[in-house]
């Protein structure tokens, strides 16, 4: 009701300003011929005139009126060079801060949560640089002053700020106004007071900013290396600390446009991914798939059978693959690529030099113009009573230890309900252990939107996990009598009220860190918190320095790594004459239960989280007929669109291969195709790929021109006789 009671009056004052003609007042021509008179009343009532001047300034001003340019001039003329540039100084930030606030109250809430995601790379360089942007413009009078203020209203930067910058900007402007204003008399018109050069001035003013902001950057880059002496020469182009997803691909990037580059891996080539991540997990989760599926047989019209295996047989089966995969990521194959690898531990002795301390003995100190560090992650490990004494696995240790046991831990306790922790849990369920899965949260998947947890939560208990939400480990317990050893994990939900849970094997799979020790980060002061912290362009705080991957964060995902190692790699090797912001607008991620759960872009969650508004189309597969023949009908596809718009905002996708459709999607968000886009391309019949195009169909349905299709109809009738 506010809000509509000043945009009225501010819609009255505008209208009244034109439709009583009091734009007529200011023009050069009326203000030459009322000079005179103007001078006397000044002379007759100075502070009233002085007041009333500044207010009518701060009125034009903050309603975007024209006239500010004509009220200068006239105020020049009257007051003078030096008290007429202090008025109209402050009338002009003061009217200018009025109408920015006057943007934001109004239009702002409604602008953001409209076009939000459009505004968020705009806002985030607000925040950064925005009093470096507004500075630019102000310096620039040829540029539209009531459109500043205006559509700076609607971005986050603050209204302190924008006060102070306007201040200082908009002087050298009025200084050369109010100067015109003093010899009025000499004005023919306003498009005398800039000649060419004046506007060449500004327009260099308006670069000045950027100039300024170039050379702070290497004022500040001569600062940070101040106490380092560079080496004039380089034993290497780039130097890369990991060889997981980030690093590899940076590796190769480098040898691939001929730099000299050295790969320094302390352990496995391939990183966590290979062998201890997405591979083996994958494996496993196949193989328990498959007792699955032998255990409902029945629903493909064969017979039912227990499944009979031995489980020494899966775990060698997982070995198996990832030797199968492992020369992809050999020391052999990277070698051939021309990439020099060194199997050793890094650390960092000053920007340039990294000192490797060899798997086979002795140490190589070697210089780079650019280093990437690319360390990767590691499994978190809880503060729990008692951990240690019972013992306990995690995602990298399991795959090993249990590849030495004859038969599947009969009790098994899983700690966490992300994404690792379900796969694992319904991994091992279907393969016949005793799973209980216990998670803080009160739901599993909290990234994802309550309706795909609550499925998610469905599957693993079909699967025979007994799944305890809400629940928070607090200590273990090892207990033995007579040669017999128990282990106990006891728990406590949300009232207070313990539990004791028995176990054999106890796996933590409550999430990963990052690996920031034992590089030397510190000894260089790089700042880390969770991951170590980078620019936009994966710079440290040593602009030659870069990090990529799980290191660098924000994501955890191998193809991430793989996406940020590009940016990383190209900015290293070619930064000093064009760089690139890493991209993280398209984003997609699966975790490989049974069903899938995939997702690209905005949950409904997150959307209503950031105020951005969206519409919901939804496509349930069970009336897909190749999910319906596969007996795997389970699931829907659900997208988030623009409102009245195909744009997609986000697509979440539940059910069989969900990970394998999601690709459509990513390709259609990356590229800006919408629904309509989906729609008109043929899928092949019978895929599970076609839900795509259904739930397009689905959207196209509900958008259909009802008014357009009526009078079709009457067309047809009519057509009919």
């Amino acid at each position: 009701m506010k809000k509509s009671i000043i945009f009225g009056l501010i819609l009255t004052l505008v209208v009244g300003f034109f439709a009583f003609d009091i734009n007529q007042f200011f023009t050069l021509e009326s203000l030459k011929s009322s000079h005179n008179q103007l001078e006397d009343w000044l002379v007759d009532s100075p502070l009233l005139a002085t007041f009333s001047f500044f207010i009518i300034y701060v009125l034009v001003t903050a309603l975007s009126l024209p006239g500010a340019t004509i009220m200068t001039l006239g105020i020049g003329a009257l007051f003078g060079l030096f008290w007429g540039f202090v008025l109209v100084s402050f009338a002009s930030t003061i009217g200018a801060t009025v109408a920015f606030l006057a943007a934001r109250y109004l239009l702002k809430d409604k602008v953001q949560k409209q076009f939000g995601q459009r505004l968020q790379a705009i806002n985030q360089g607000i925040e950064k640089e925005g009093a470096f942007y507004l500075f630019t413009l102000r310096l620039v009078p040829v540029f539209p002053f009531f459109l500043v203020n205006l559509l700076m209203g609607l971005t986050p930067i603050k209204p302190r700020t924008y006060y102070w910058v306007s201040q200082l900007g908009m002087l050298p402007g009025t200084l050369v106004y109010v100067n015109a204003g003093t010899q009025l008399g000499q004005l023919e018109s306003l498009s005398g007071i800039l000649s060419f050069n004046l506007i060449a001035s500004f327009a260099l003013l308006g670069v000045f900013p950027l100039i300024a902001n170039k050379l702070l950057a290497q004022i500040k880059k001569r600062r940070v290396y101040k106490r380092f002496r560079k080496p004039s020469q380089f034993d290497r182009n780039m130097i890369v600390i990991g060889g997981g997803a980030a690093g590899l691909v940076s590796a190769y990037i480098a040898a691939a446009v001929k730099a000299k580059v050295t790969l320094v891996e302390a352990n496995k080539m391939g990183g966590d991914c290979l062998n201890y991540g997405c591979v083996p997990s994958k494996a496993l989760i196949k193989s328990a798939k498959v007792a699955e599926q032998m255990r409902h047989a029945d629903q493909y019209g064969l017979n039912a059978v227990k499944p009979s295996f031995s489980f020494k047989a899966v775990m060698q089966r997982i070995h198996t693959i990832i030797a199968a995969i492992e020369p992809h990521d050999s020391v052999e194959r990277y070698t051939g690529l021309g990439v020099e690898v060194l199997q050793g531990y890094a650390k960092l002795i000053d920007p340039w030099t990294v000192e490797i301390q060899l798997n086979a003995g002795g140490t190589q100190r070697l210089t780079a113009r650019s280093i990437v560090i690319a360390a990767g992650a590691k499994p978190v490990v809880p503060s729990i009573e008692g951990l240690e004494q019972v013992g306990y696995l995690t995602s990298d240790t399991l795959w090993e230890t249990l590849a030495k046991e004859d038969e599947i831990p009969k009790r098994m306790v899983l700690l966490g309900g992300g994404p690792i922790g379900c796969e694992l849990a319904q991994s091992f369920a279907r393969l016949g252990s005793d799973v209980i899965q216990v998670e803080r949260n009160n739901r599993v998947m909290m990234r994802e939107d309550p309706e795909v947890s609550a499925l998610a939560a469905q599957a693993l208990r079909k699967s025979g996990v007994r799944l305890m939400t809400g629940y928070e480990a607090i200590r273990c317990e090892q207990l033995e009598d007579k040669g017999t050893v128990e282990k106990r994990l006891i728990v406590k939900n949300a009232a207070g009220e313990e539990e004791v849970i028995l176990f054999d094997r106890l796996i933590c799979a409550v999430g990963r860190t990052a690996r920031l020790t034992g590089y030397g980060l510190e000894e260089l002061g790089i700042q880390t918190e969770r991951t170590v912290i980078t620019n936009d362009y994966l710079e440290t705080l040593y602009p030659n320095i870069y990090a990529a991957g799980d290191v660098a964060g924000p994501y955890q995902f191998t193809h991430t790594a793989a996406h940020q190692a590009w940016y990383a790699a190209v900015n290293a090797l070619f930064g000093e004459w064009k760089k690139f912001k890493a991209d993280y607008s398209v984003i997609p991620w699966t975790t490989f239960i049974d069903p899938e759960v995939a997702r690209v872009g905005l949950s409904e969650t997150e959307a209503r989280e950031r105020g951005i508004a969206f519409e919901v189309t939804r496509y349930g597969i069970d009336d897909l007929d190749r999910a319906i023949t596969d007996s795997s009908n389970e699931g829907f596809v659900k997208v988030l669109t623009v409102p009245g718009k195909d744009k997609i905002l986000g697509v979440t996708i539940v059910g069989t291969h969900a990970g394998d459709l999601l690709a459509e999607y990513v390709l259609a968000m990356k590229h800006g195709l919408g629904l309509n886009k989906i729609l008109g391309t043929i899928h092949t019949y019978p895929t599970l790929a076609e839900a795509n195009k259904f739930a397009a169909g689905e959207w196209k349905k509900a958008h259909a021109p009802q008014k357009l299709l009526a009078w079709v109809e009457k067309y047809h009738r009519w057509k009919r006789g």
